[in-house]
């Protein structure tokens, strides 16, 4: 449709102990690789965007954040941060390396006040992490939720925030397919564009979640189908075009 902004492809690099990661031959494998290299293949692939995640900061480990700094600094194409950001220190330092923007985590949800002026400071550099599980939001590697999705996401747009990233955390890397139903309602709760994430394993899913643009779905983050080879970045950025 001429006009329509177009439906991103977001190529994620997970990166753990300053490697990425991905499967390799089972989900259970892991088999690191340089993250820059990982990064430069999706950007000489065709990507607009690469969705770099700092694994361990999201666990609380020590942060990779030379390594991330190094990755940011070499790229020619744009760059969403996240992992690990939960205060104006994490999202100084993604921001300054040169992100285009930083993915605010679920659990900092918990001081809805520091989101606020994260928001009112940083505008459309920042995004919201929702992880969900049913309609609570669960950030991934606690035990407990941090809250209601629906009563959260209405008072995040009274806050004025620019966009979601939604996860469904039982599908998150487990190639079984997007949770169309969560998307579909979560633009229809919100006037703010939706970035979806998780749950990618082929070209006719990517299809699927693109069906949702005209609800207000912006783009999709792909990092396992990817990565395993379950199709390629061009064959991707093909089946989301219209």
């Amino acid at each position: 449709m001429v006009g329509q902004p177009r439906f991103e492809v977001l190529a994620a690099v997970d990166v753990m102990d300053g490697r990425a990661v991905r499967p390799s031959g089972s989900a259970a494998a892991i088999e690191p690789v340089d993250p820059l290299e990982l990064a430069r293949a999706w950007q000489d692939a065709g990507a607009a965007w690469i969705h770099l995640v700092d694994v361990d900061a999201a666990f609380g480990r020590a942060p990779n954040r030379a390594v991330l700094d190094a990755v940011v600094a070499a790229l020619d194409v744009r760059v969403q941060m996240s992992g690990g950001i939960g205060d104006e220190g994490s999202v100084a330092t993604a921001l300054r390396a040169g992100a285009n923007r930083c993915v605010v985590g679920t659990a900092a949800l918990t001081d809805l006040e520091w989101v606020a002026t994260t928001i009112a400071r940083h505008g459309d550099q920042i995004a919201v992490g929702l992880d969900v599980r049913g309609d609570r939001l669960f950030p991934r590697g606690r035990d407990r939720d941090v809250g209601d999705l629906w009563s959260t996401l209405t008072r995040l747009d009274d806050l004025g925030c620019a966009r979601y990233v939604v996860t469904d955390v039982a599908t998150d890397g487990a190639m079984s397919g997007p949770n169309l139903d969560l998307l579909r309602a979560v633009c229809a709760h919100t006037t703010r564009p939706v970035v979806a994430s998780g749950g990618v394993a082929t070209l006719d899913d990517l299809r699927a979640v693109r069906m949702l643009a005209v609800d207000g779905l912006e783009g999709v983050i792909v990092g396992t189908a990817l990565a395993s080879g379950a199709f390629t970045l061009e064959a991707a950025l093909a089946a989301v075009e219209d």
